[in-house]
């Protein structure tokens, strides 16, 4: 059996992403990330580390090409090939802070794309190229505290988290009745200190009511850093119980 740990893992160029892809360049992984851009100094600390890691370009609002190239590597690599396979959907994008009603409809569809169809349609090909492997499988998908509490001018990452919590409980029904499911998993990872914090203290307050809440955040010191933040994830997902609650937060532990 072999002892390589596979995890692929999106939106990992940058912020709690990129601090996660960090802490997996481990001995016995191979990580293959997935983001608009590669991250050079990503791909020296894996050689460091001895690590192999592919990093593919891919716009993530284009999730139908990424799906079709993850599952084509997978449906390549086979049942033997790793001792554990992991997808990580990450990635998520905030469109320019407004009201619907003063939203513009490309940066609406980007924003769905990216943070809702995207994570489907990986989470698909991930569960089909794998759905014959017998090794543990997991499906980690990084939500959020508004995927569960709405908030003004947030509809439609609101609606891009709430979209993924309600398919990972969907996904989370399909695997407990196969004889080797995946674990599934959509978690909130608490309040960190990320670009998406800056843009929302940045909004024009007149169209975003809450923008002060997030500076207060700042002010008192209650943002995670992406490095702690990835830890607590990176654990979540080593945890016995993964996949038992199919939507959690980092702080319900």
């Amino acid at each position: 059996m072999p002892q390589n740990h596979l995890t692929i893992l999106t939106g990992a160029s940058r912020g709690m992403g990129l601090a996660m892809a960090q802490q997996l360049l481990k001995s016995g992984n191979t990580l293959i990330c997935i983001a608009r851009s590669a991250n050079p100094d990503l791909a020296l600390e894996a050689k460091a580390a001895g690590v192999t890691l592919e990093q593919w370009q891919q716009d993530l609002s284009q999730g139908e090409q990424a799906a079709h190239q993850l599952q084509a590597w997978l449906n390549a690599r086979g049942p033997q090939a790793f001792a554990s396979a992991t997808l990580i959907n990450n990635a998520g994008v905030i469109p320019r802070i407004a009201p619907l009603s003063a939203s513009d409809a490309a940066d609406l569809a980007n924003a769905l794309r990216v943070g809702l169809e995207a994570p489907m349609l990986l989470t698909a090909a991930f569960l089909a190229a794998t759905e014959s492997w017998t090794v543990p499988r997991k499906v980690l998908n990084i939500s959020s505290g508004l995927g569960r509490r709405a908030m003004a001018s947030q509809a439609a990452y609101c609606a891009a988290k709430a979209g993924m919590d309600h398919f990972t409980r969907c996904v989370a029904l399909d695997e407990a009745i196969k004889p080797h499911g995946a674990k599934v998993c959509s978690l909130a990872p608490g309040v960190i200190d990320t670009d998406m914090q800056v843009q929302l203290r940045g909004a024009d307050p007149a169209a975003f009511p809450d923008r002060q809440n997030f500076a207060n955040l700042k002010t008192g010191g209650q943002l995670t850093s992406p490095a702690d933040a990835a830890t607590r994830v990176l654990a979540w997902l080593e945890r016995a119980d993964f996949g038992a609650n199919p939507v959690a937060d980092v702080r319900d532990a």
